[in-house]
């Protein structure tokens, strides 16, 4: 009966220390999740800003007759 409960009580704490690793890498991947979330929002502002700017050269260039 001893054995059983020390079995039992090993996996428990094992149990916790998979829980408290798992809740830490949680933890890490959603702020990773985050910053790519952000990186990628201000990369789309600056492509939207060199699309405005491209396509503003563009009307400036004088159409040519063929």
């Amino acid at each position: 009966m001893d054995s059983e409960l020390s079995g039992l009580e090993e996996k428990l704490a094992q149990l916790v220390q998979r829980l408290n690793a798992l809740r830490t890498e949680n933890r890490d991947l959603r702020q990773q999740l985050a910053a790519r979330t952000d990186e990628n929002a201000r990369l789309g502002e600056k492509l939207a800003a060199a699309k405005a700017r491209i396509e503003a050269l563009l009307k400036q260039i004088p159409e040519t007759e063929t």
